[in-house]
Formats: structure tokens, sequence, C-alpha cells
């Protein structure tokens, strides 16, 4: 879609568009001399808007987007990963298995969510 589509749906103005995406919020493809925003763009300028609206300063909201991002990759990751177990022999994604239920049962122990130092 085009900036004006864009900013219309999202319910901005022009200006803070091109602000966001000068701050590097929203990423368009640039065809010739237009700019060509996706979902994903229209779906990140309304979080955007939502958090401005919430008082969240343009700090707080790059750290924000930056968590978004970081979470959407892991996101990737595991299902890439999953992936690559299903297409493993059974004998191997019953160790794989095996394996993971056994780290998770070392860290059940671990109350505040960071890996603890283990003595060799």
């Amino acid at each position: 879609m085009e900036a004006h589509e864009l900013a219309l749906h999202a319910r901005i103005d022009a200006n803070v568009l091109s602000e966001w995406v000068e701050a590097g919020w929203l990423a368009p493809h640039r065809t010739d001399a237009v700019q060509d925003f996706s979902e994903v763009d229209l779906a990140r300028a309304l979080l955007v808007r939502d958090l401005q609206q919430l008082g969240v300063n343009d700090e707080g909201t790059s750290v924000i987007l930056d968590l978004v991002d970081q979470l959407h990759g892991l996101r990737r990751l595991m299902r890439e990963i999953l992936s690559g177990i299903d297409a493993q022999p059974e004998t191997a994604r019953r160790q794989l298995l095996a394996g993971l239920h056994q780290a998770m049962s070392e860290r059940a122990g671990d109350t505040d969510g960071r890996t603890q130092m283990r003595k060799p």
C-alpha cells in the first residue's frame, strides 16, 4: 500500500508517518519514487500509535519495537528448529525430546528465569 493509504488506515498524519520511517520504525519497500508499505508496516504503525497514545516516548518506542522484532525472530527460529526436528528419524526425535526434557527439568529449580552457574 502507498503512504497515504497507510496513514489513512493507521489514522496518522503524513508528516508523522515520515517521522516514523525516518526513525526506522517502519521500513517501506521503495519502488521508483514511491514507498510501498506492507501489512507488517501497518501493524507496526498501529502499535506505535497506540504506544504513543499511552505516553511512551520515542526511546521507549524504539526499545519496544526492538523487543517485538526479537520475539518474532525467535518464533521464526523455533519454527525452523521444530521443522528440523520433525525431519529427523524417529529415534533421533526421541533423543532430542529426551534431552529437552532433561534440560527443562534441570532448569525447573531456577526460580528467577536465568541460567545458573553450575559447578563442574
